[in-house]
């Protein structure tokens, strides 16, 4: 927690909120492909993208 913390006191101070957006999506993403990997029966639901 304490680096969640830490980025986002980060971010305040160089105002850099645009990196918001794309941590959201990486951690998504990554979400997706990691569900794959562990429930096979989510893969039919990810790949055909």
């Amino acid at each position: 927690m304490s680096l969640v913390k830490e980025f986002w006191s980060f971010m305040k101070v160089r105002k850099k909120f645009w990196l918001v957006p794309i941590l959201l999506m990486l951690v998504m993403i990554s979400g997706l492909f990691g569900l794959a990997t562990v429930a096979p029966w989510a893969a039919p639901f990810i790949y055909p993208w």
